[in-house]
């Protein structure tokens, strides 16, 4: 199915959370490269919510896509291990592009912006589920399933400017103090309240 799903498109908004403290020092900050996660171990969960989309002749328009995720500064390579959950308001050839378009098996933006693509990661699975978002800036929050639950509050109070990969350094966006981080997904499962967050928004395609 890969080749049908090209050319494609996606954008929309974003928002992540995770258990480092605010600013996330894995981020590009005033254009300085990121380093080590707070704690040595990155835990958290990812969000985008399309506003318009195509992969082909399919619309994507509206669908939603969550990760949790989690990797290790020290573990060689630094693998990403992660759960994609796609929204189950889409049918099966939606749901299968999403996958494949976030997994990076049909290139793009993914192989430049998203690091569980660029490397060896461990991709626990995709499963497709209920997933509610609600990109509201500075009070955002979202839920997959019974498996993810993260809510933001208000903007960090730092003149910094700040940058993140995975929407792109050439996208500007803000951190967050994240309010709560739920996964129960094994091996997955932690919760953790008062770290920090990012939101802005997205703009990938094949090209």
């Amino acid at each position: 199915m890969g080749h049908e799903l090209i050319p494609w498109a996606i954008s929309g908004t974003y928002l992540e959370a995770c258990n480092c403290e605010v600013i996330c020092p894995c981020r590009r900050i005033d254009g300085k490269p990121g380093g080590r996660s707070t704690y040595g171990e990155c835990a958290g969960a990812l969000s985008w919510k399309i506003e318009s989309g195509r992969a082909g002749e399919l619309d994507l328009s509206s669908l939603q896509v969550v990760m949790a995720v989690r990797y290790s500064d020290d573990e060689p390579g630094s693998p990403w291990t992660h759960w994609i959950y796609v929204d189950e308001r889409g049918d099966e050839r939606q749901r299968d592009s999403l996958a494949q378009i976030w997994t990076g098996s049909v290139g793009g933006a993914p192989m430049e912006q998203f690091p569980w693509a660029l490397k060896e990661s461990n991709l626990l699975g995709v499963r497709a589920v209920a997933i509610d978002i609600d990109h509201t800036p500075g009070r955002g929050w979202f839920r997959a399933g019974g498996q993810v639950s993260v809510r933001v509050r208000a903007a960090v109070d730092d003149p910094a400017t700040v940058t993140c990969i995975i929407p792109g350094h050439h996208r500007s966006g803000r951190e967050v103090h994240a309010d709560l981080i739920h996964i129960a997904d094994e091996p997955l499962d932690f919760e953790l309240t008062d770290r920090c967050g990012y939101e802005t928004t997205f703009d990938y395609s094949s090209d």
